[in-house]
């Protein structure tokens, strides 16, 4: 009984080499195609060629990119089923354990209707932990996710949820992910064509994108909607919501929506409505304008007075409608002095230039922007109101004059006038002329009429240059005007003329319509008389003088 059971020791020892049941471990045991697994064990030796040295996941070679006497790393074979793996060593079968080959699966899609350039999430299963490498060129091939066979950027990547951009030209169809596998060539060696294990399909609506533009504003702020699709006209149960509150619509076409921002309107989601389909653009902030200073406080009429602050909006950003101030409309944005409308200079969301008008009064500034509640069918208007913001209190000062010296100079010497209540100066901007702006963009002759001086100092009703004008102190040099149509020296006497020395400040007020403007008007404050005389006068040549070629 003993030697029995020794031969068949001896015989089992000497006569006959079983395969080796050498334990490993398979890290991971499930992955997808193409997924790098880690073999670690202790009999595998040098790595000595590709025909030597072999794994095989249930019969189908993997590509080996590692091979240490006790670690081997190789990727999973893209045919491959799930089954035992073997390590072959030269004529040695090393059984490693049982591996399970995974399909990239996809379950659902978030959101299932996107636009271009909006974030889908993917989840599902065995997608991997990672994306792996980026790079197009590299031989083991790249992950990915195809949106109606168009890449998507991948923006993350985890084994069950997978973030994507949707790109630009991608259209309605399926999304799949796909995992490269890179296998060996029939002899073992790097490598057959890169091929791809392939998820489900799982389908996406691409609808077209919609930019709104401002996504911040006040009330009453015109916010157009860019995109297509809209359809040529509005139908009924179409709107525009801000957090819910219904918009005026302006206009509507196929590829363009125009409305304003409603009384009321608080910050939150933008919606489109089609018919009982809704679609969040994205989000609109409401902001509330508000006033950080003005100067000057106090002034004459036609004074240019400065507002600063925030979120006052674009002046003619809400409407094209003329500002009625028995009945406002959309797109009522006004400053008043004492209750009366100003005449605006430059209207921007941080500063609002504007003239003090004409019939100004001392008390409250004020700046206000229109707004409306449409009615049902996003017409206007079932309601108007303002929002308003107090600026602070301003003065209109009269002209008044103290002192002046000389009372007699000739032409081109300093006068000097001492008061109070002069005011800035203005002399001339291209703002006083209704439509002078436009003309010269247009290419038109422009001519400057008399509404293009506001603050001036009157010889005898002869303008004068000013040398510099505050609001306490005017000095201007004795005009030459006088000299025009004298043709001899010897015409003159003594004194060139004698009148009234007068400041003058003009301005004007808004039309009953809330157009611009009403005829220049005056506030004009009579300092003294004042004689020219005959000093400083040029030669008799500068009369005579008939020289064609003197001014080429």
């Amino acid at each position: 009984m003993w030697l029995v059971g020794l031969f068949c020791v001896g015989l089992s020892v000497v006569g006959w080499t079983p395969p080796a049941w050498a334990e490993g471990v398979l890290f991971p045991a499930a992955a997808p195609a193409g997924a790098t697994v880690t073999i670690s064990g202790t009999e595998f030796g040098e790595f000595k060629s590709t025909r030597e040295n072999r794994v095989l996941f249930n019969g189908k070679l993997a590509l080996i990119q590692r091979w240490e006497p006790d670690l081997i790393s190789v990727k999973v074979p893209l045919r491959a089923k799930t089954g035992p793996v073997v390590v072959l060593k030269g004529h040695r079968t090393i059984k490693i354990g049982t591996f399970t080959v995974q399909q990239p699966t996809i379950t659902s899609l978030n959101p299932p209707e996107a636009e271009p350039g909006a974030t889908l999430e993917i989840r599902g299963a065995h997608f991997g932990n990672t994306a792996g490498s980026r790079d197009p060129n590299t031989m083991f091939g790249v992950n990915g996710v195809l949106i109606s066979g168009v890449p998507a950027r991948i923006q993350q990547w985890r084994d069950q949820r997978i973030e994507v951009k949707v790109p630009p030209n991608a259209a309605t169809g399926g999304v799949v992910v796909r995992l490269a596998s890179s296998d060996p060539l029939r002899d073992g060696s790097c490598c057959a064509p890169v091929a791809y294990s392939v998820s489900n399909a799982m389908p996406l609506k691409i609808i077209p994108s919609i930019r709104a533009d401002p996504t911040q504003g006040p009330v009453g702020t015109k916010v157009v909607l860019f995109g297509k699709g809209f359809g040529a006209t509005r139908s009924p149960g179409d709107a525009i919501l801000f957090n819910g509150r219904l918009a005026t619509i302006a206009q509507w076409t196929d590829r363009l929506i125009v409305v304003h921002v409603p009384l009321g309107a608080t910050s939150g989601p933008l919606v489109i409505k089609r018919g009982q389909a809704q679609r969040t653009i994205g989000d609109y902030e409401v902001v509330v304008p508000k006033v950080t200073g003005f100067s000057p406080t106090s002034g004459p009429v036609g004074s240019l007075v400065r507002i600063t602050g925030e979120n006052f909006g674009f002046y003619s950003e809400s409407g094209s409608t003329p500002f009625a101030f028995s009945d406002f409309n959309i797109g009522d944005n006004a400053v008043e002095f004492g209750g009366v409308p100003a005449i605006v200079y430059r209207w921007h969301n941080d500063k609002i230039d504007v003239w003090v008008p004409f019939s100004a009064k001392s008390g409250p500034v004020v700046v206000k922007r229109g707004g409306t509640t449409p009615k049902e069918d996003g017409s206007c208007c079932a309601e108007r109101g303002l929002v308003t913001a107090l600026v602070g209190t301003f003065t209109v000062r009269t002209p008044r004059v103290e002192a002046y010296e000389p009372t007699s100079a000739g032409l081109d010497e300093i006068v000097t006038i001492k008061g109070s209540g002069f005011g800035n100066f203005i002399k001339s901007t291209e703002e006083t002329q209704s439509g002078l702006m436009a003309g010269g963009h247009e290419l038109r002759p422009i001519r400057l009429g008399e509404n293009v001086s506001r603050s001036e100092v009157l010889f005898n009703n002869i303008a004068a240059i000013v040398v510099s004008w505050s609001d306490t102190e005017i000095k201007v040099r004795v005009p030459r005007r006088p000299l025009f149509g004298i043709g001899s020296m010897n015409e003159f006497s003594t004194e060139l003329a004698t009148g009234p020395l007068v400041i003058r400040r003009g301005s004007w007020d808004l039309l009953p319509d809330g157009s611009c403007c009403t005829p220049k008007h005056w506030v004009s404050v009579e300092a003294g008389e004042f004689t020219i005389l005959a000093r400083g006068i040029p030669d008799q040549g500068y009369f005579d003088d008939t020289n064609p070629n003197v001014y080429e």
